[in-house]
């Protein structure tokens, strides 16, 4: 996932609105979102390649999302898939803080990501990379793509300038959607002052990402309302960015008894 747009406890119906891009090698085999047969309470796409996924709720109401972090200087293969944090969270029963300070020491063991987690306690942000944050989220409006969260990186500052404005209307999918979908290339001069000089990172700048071997491959938009009610909808695309499929579920969180 490279790009996640989202208001955190803003909006009085919604205390989570989410768009986000999933951008990947297109060679790289993917499941597309679902109910997971071995974790029927998990919703999520899968990565096939290493078995994790980018992006996923369980029907308890555990969040979690991760992009990569660009770090030039981290190349080297780690030796665990950063797909496995999400699913570590998503199984899992802990708080987030207890939770977070037990994967800690193993943090070093995965290429730089920055993780989005959290409950009905609350929205947590971990990097092992960059300013190495972590920490619970307050209330407002973050972009987060493959830096520190809110580094104002062109494609971060459209989206969030975008979600201000759905906020004042009726919310859907199909707005919140809207907010990941540019494909223009920022201008150069944007992007130097963020060192970013390099000819692949202006390719890549754009929210949709199209290039005949890597791009966005899926765009994901979730709501979850006061009433504990979640909606999820999944856009998948070809290496052209046409669009392959939707798929679409909603249900209502478990109480706590359950």
């Amino acid at each position: 996932m490279c790009l996640i747009i989202f208001a955190y406890r803003v909006h009085p119906e919604f205390p989570l609105l989410m768009a986000a891009n999933r951008d990947e090698f297109h060679r790289r085999p993917t499941a597309a979102t679902q109910f997971w047969p071995e974790l029927p309470q998990l919703l999520a796409g899968r990565d096939l390649q290493a078995g994790g996924t980018w992006m996923g709720i369980t029907r308890q109401g555990r969040f979690a999302a991760i992009t990569n972090f660009r770090d030039p200087s981290r190349s080297a293969a780690a030796p665990r898939s950063r797909g496995e944090l999400p699913i570590a969270w998503l199984e899992g029963r802990e708080a987030p803080a207890p939770w977070l300070e037990s994967r800690l020491a193993a943090a070093d063991q995965y290429a730089g990501f920055n993780l989005l987690f959290g409950d009905r306690s609350g929205l947590w942000y971990w990097s092992n990379a960059g300013d190495r944050g972590r920490r619970p989220l307050e209330p407002g409006i973050y972009g987060l793509s493959n830096a520190s969260l809110d580094t104002p990186w062109p494609k971060a500052l459209l989206g969030k300038a975008r979600l201000e404005k759905v906020l004042e209307q009726e919310i859907s999918h199909e707005a919140l959607l809207d907010t990941v979908q540019d494909r223009s290339l920022a201008e150069p001069e944007d992007l130097h002052p963020l060192e970013l000089r390099e000819a692949m990172d202006r390719q890549l700048s754009a929210q949709f990402i199209r290039t005949p071997e890597y791009g966005t491959r899926s765009s994901t938009t979730l709501t979850w309302s006061e009433d504990d009610r979640v909606s999820w909808q999944e856009h998948s695309y070809d290496a052209g960015g046409r669009e392959l499929e939707v798929r679409r579920e909603e249900f209502g969180l478990e109480s706590p008894a359950d």
